[in-house]
């Protein structure tokens, strides 16, 4: 397949070219200084002549979205939005990346089905929750790809901000209050391939890892893997750590869409970590 990656220089593009690539799909990858995805006449060109467009750019800053939320709405509603019209036109299929975000509350222990309304909280979840409704306005054949607590070796994440502090302090303090799935980008690149070369139906697609966690509880494995006690990192709640940003108490995605389409979901998070942490942590 011809296929377009926007965001490609990001932490879960270089992966998913890395990923394209190796599967021997002729791939342009285009970053931020490369491609301005709200620029109409720039986008058209670009799809032009692709068979796929995976869209990985995104405003992912969640707290800066609260004082810059017209910025995230350009890059996570408006680019996606003419990334769509241009696939229609042209009969590209496309794949969007989405967020957690965009469900809002969910009660504890059941996962979040695809289908659930969209309920964001939030600029950023507003923004993100924007770019999924333009998307499936649009009439494009497209795949919406929500993933969460993402983390990989080639950006800024929880993983190697940790592994950072752990050297640099003797106690860190973790919210044990907000329950997610960790996931590798490399998983996530992986999985979306697979939807690709299986052509699954358009629709709402969850691309974590198995199984959830705390942030607290991934904190002690990342410090545990850079060979420290554990032990350094001690549960707070959200309250006691206030951010700009409202963050989802409960953000675990359910993989039923993926398993109706028979395509596998991504293995449970602490093995996947466990493959993951020497090349995310080896420059952190």
């Amino acid at each position: 397949m011809d296929i377009l990656v926007t965001g490609a220089a990001g932490m879960l593009g270089t992966d998913v070219v890395t990923a394209l690539l190796e599967a021997d799909h002729d791939v342009t990858g285009l970053g931020r200084a490369d491609l301005d995805i709200t620029s109409p006449s720039a986008v058209d060109e670009a799809v032009r002549g692709h068979e796929v467009v995976v869209n990985a750019a995104a405003w992912t800053a969640v707290d800066d979205a609260e004082s810059h939320e017209g910025q995230a709405f350009a890059a996570n509603a408006v680019g996606p939005a003419l990334l769509a019209r241009a696939c229609a036109r042209t009969g590209a299929r496309l794949v969007h990346v989405s967020s957690d975000y965009v469900v809002g509350p969910a009660p504890a222990g059941t996962p979040v089905a695809a289908d659930v309304p969209l309920a964001p909280a939030g600029a950023y979840g507003r923004s993100k929750a924007a770019g999924e409704w333009a998307v499936r306005a649009s009439g494009a054949d497209a795949l919406v790809l929500r993933t969460a607590w993402l983390y990989g070796a080639h950006g800024g994440c929880f993983p190697r901000t940790i592994a950072r502090l752990a050297r640099e302090q003797d106690v860190l303090q973790v919210v044990d209050d907000q329950v997610g799935q960790p996931t590798w980008t490399v998983d996530v690149a992986g999985l979306l391939l697979r939807l690709l070369e299986a052509r699954v139906p358009a629709g709402t697609y969850h691309a974590t890892s198995a199984g959830w966690t705390s942030w607290y509880e991934f904190a002690m494995e990342v410090v545990r893997s850079t060979g420290r006690d554990p032990d350094m990192v001690e549960p707070v709640t959200s309250d006691q750590l206030v951010r700009p940003a409202p963050r989802p108490a409960w953000s675990v995605l359910a993989h039923d869409t993926l398993k109706a389409a028979g395509v596998a979901p991504v293995g449970p998070w602490r093995l996947r970590w466990a493959e993951a942490a020497d090349e995310v942590l080896a420059e952190a």
